[in-house]
């Protein structure tokens, strides 16, 4: 009779060393299911503006308090690093990139551009009369 030799079937999260690719990786899908609930909101602005005054004026109020400020505000991060860290999944897709330190610098690439753009597109929203 052998003896059974007891080892893991494939490598586990204990193997690797925890790198900003693979975390943005994760938050990358973690922001897709975002979108999704972002989406829902989104959803309803768009039913309420079509369905009168006082029901648009209830999303607004919703939208304008702190709470629902950090919502939209997470959601227009959420959809800009989604949007970035897509369009570097692309470039891997595309066979470019791979290397150490192209990996990195699209990472960081697409972390810092998703908190610039973020804050970028509240600027200028606030600056046309949005945030009123």
């Amino acid at each position: 009779m052998t003896a059974r030799i007891e080892r893991p079937l494939s490598p586990h999260l204990q193997t690797y060393r925890w790198t900003l690719t693979m975390a943005l990786s994760i938050v990358h899908r973690a922001t897709g299911i975002a979108l999704y609930v972002g989406t829902l909101l989104l959803a309803w602005w768009l039913i309420a503006a079509a369905s009168g005054p006082a029901a648009y004026a209830n999303v607004q109020a919703f939208t304008g308090s702190i709470i629902g400020r950090l919502i939209v505000f997470g959601y227009t991060w959420a959809l800009m690093h989604h949007m970035l860290s897509g369009i570097r999944h692309f470039v891997w897709d595309l066979g470019f990139g791979f290397k150490a330190n192209e990996r990195e610098a699209l990472t960081w690439a697409a972390l810092i551009g998703g908190i610039v753009l973020t804050v970028l597109i509240w600027i200028i929203a606030y600056a046309i009369g949005g945030g009123r």
